[in-house]
């Protein structure tokens, strides 16, 4: 038997439909000779750290840092009855095609169920971005080889061990610290969440500690041939800060009345330059979130909801969550 391993019911259902297997099973689709099932994302997660010692139940500075000498894994228990149906199914497969989203979150999703199941049969990639019929027959018409994506697995491997251990460790450093210095509460530490709230918080203590300070600036209207135009009066160096901003108001009110007594201006430097500007890129999901923030008041999540909505239930756009202008 032949299977294809999505990653979510919706995925199976377009694939399945194409392949006829319209029969529905145990956590599966069915076919002749075929079957197509799902996970719900990941369907394994990596154990805590208790699940290799019992003491790490509790938080102790003299325990770290935990390193596993052999990473373990776990089943989700709210997604338990769909991990049973694929580890059935894995084991009365002759051939596993892996069909989960192209990327290598989509390719740890069936590799780490591959490695946990043990199952050693053939494995191919059917990498697909777009769920129309034409595409999907177009990419189950071009299987890769397993080994092709493999190293993605390893890739989403690595992000996903560096994430435990900083998350494990140092929030239970940052924790006890915090202990011994009066906090009760929980200091979490995450590989992306801790970088990103550095840059708020520098962010809110620039803006809290920003002082004004006033500048002067002239812009002139001047005609030439019949159109007009408009100029920046350009104060010395040694009267500007940083930003080429005048802060000598009364070298800049000087400036203003010479110029408005002035009947003309006479160009010193002219400089041309030619530009070439491309077309744009596709939208990536960070663009299309920004723009439709701007032009619709649309959050983050709404767009990418509405983005998932057109790649799964109406095929009318290719894989949303990708960060490649030129996809």
């Amino acid at each position: 038997m032949r299977l294809y391993l999505c990653e979510k019911p919706s995925q199976a259902k377009d694939i399945a439909a194409v392949l006829g297997a319209k029969r529905r099973g145990d956590g599966c689709w069915l076919g002749t000779d075929v079957t197509v099932t799902w996970c719900i994302g990941h369907l394994l997660e990596t154990a805590p750290p208790d699940a290799y010692d019992a003491r790490y139940k509790r938080w102790v500075l003299a325990d770290l840092p935990i390193i596993p000498d052999k990473w373990k894994m776990t089943v989700k228990p709210r997604t338990a009855s769909q991990y049973k149906a694929v580890k059935r199914l894995l084991g009365e497969a002759s051939e596993l095609i892996i069909a989960t989203d192209a990327d290598r979150e989509g390719e740890m999703i069936a590799r780490e169920l591959v490695e946990h199941c043990r199952y050693r049969g053939p494995i191919r990639r059917l990498w697909l971005s777009a769920l129309d019929e034409a595409s999907i027959r177009k990419a189950l018409g071009a299987l890769k080889p397993g080994a092709e994506t493999f190293s993605l697995y390893h890739s989403a491997l690595g992000r996903s061990r560096a994430d435990w251990l900083i998350g494990m460790n140092m929030s239970r450093l940052f924790t006890l610290l915090g202990r011994q210095s009066g906090y009760q509460g929980v200091l979490p530490v995450g590989r992306v969440q801790t970088p990103t709230l550095r840059l708020v918080v520098d962010r809110d203590r620039s803006i809290a500690d920003f002082v004004p300070v006033p500048f002067w600036a002239i812009d002139v209207d001047l005609l030439h041939n019949g159109t007009t135009f408009s100029a920046q009066w350009r104060a010395p160096a040694d009267a500007c800060d940083d930003q080429d901003r005048c802060l000598n108001q009364a070298l800049a009110q000087q400036a203003a009345a010479a110029i408005n007594s002035a009947a003309s201006a006479r160009v010193i430097k002219l400089k041309t330059e030619r530009m070439r500007e491309v077309a744009p890129l596709p939208f990536d999901l960070g663009t299309l979130q920004e723009v439709c923030s701007k032009k619709l008041g649309l959050g983050a999540q709404e767009t990418l909801d509405i983005a998932q909505a057109l790649y799964e239930t109406y095929k009318v756009i290719t894989y949303p969550r990708s960060d490649c202008g030129f996809l």
